[in-house]
This record gives structure tokens, sequence and C-alpha cells, in this order.
């Protein structure tokens, strides 16, 4: 079970890791709509699993592979505009969020 306080920490990073995505980083994803779905904390706010959904016809993998690649600039990113707020900015880890498609399989299934 979750804190309080990885639960805010967790928003805070949900939020900012968006602008980065959005406005900030758009080079690097050009031909994608990068959103930051989940955010989980570790007890300790040192280390975030970062849950990201990849709106790119057929390319999603391959813009998880560059978010990947670029995590390192990304947590620079981010600990410039959480730097006053956190201690330790967490490090990162991206994994693709299937919920999305999960649900239009199921809208399919229903279908038929």
């Amino acid at each position: 079970m979750a804190s309080i306080r990885q639960h805010k920490v967790g928003r805070l990073v949900q939020k900012e890791l968006g602008i980065i995505f959005q406005q900030d980083n758009g080079a690097f994803f050009t031909g994608a709509m990068i959103s930051v779905t989940v955010v989980r904390m570790a007890p300790d706010l040192s280390f975030a699993k970062v849950f990201i959904s990849i709106f790119a016809p057929g390319k999603g993998e391959d813009f998880l592979e560059i978010v990947q690649k670029h995590t390192s600039e990304i947590r620079y990113e981010l600990g410039k505009k959480v730097g006053k707020q956190l201690r330790i900015v967490p490090g990162l880890a991206f994994f693709k969020d299937d919920s999305i498609d999960y649900a239009e399989e199921i809208n399919e299934l229903l279908k038929s």
C-alpha cells in the first residue's frame, strides 16, 4: 500500500514529465504524442516506474526505445523542474502502458 507522500510525489513527477514530453523535448519524439499515465514511486522515493501511452501509428515500440535511450536527459530535465521540491530526484524506468490497446481489443470483441 502506497503512502500519501508516495502518491503526492508520484503526481508531481507525472505532471512534470507530461510537460517535458509535450513541450520541452518535442525534438526527440516528433510524430508521436506521449502521455504519462501512471507513476509508481518506491517507498524511499528514490525510484519511479513511469508508464507511458504512446500514440503513434505502429511505432510504439520504437518510441519506447527512444525514451529509454534518453532517460538520463529526461531525468536531468525533471531535476531542473522539481529540484527545489524534492531532496532526491528519482531514478526513472519507463514502461509502455497497454491499457488503451487492451480496451480497444475488448471493444472489438464486444462488437462481434
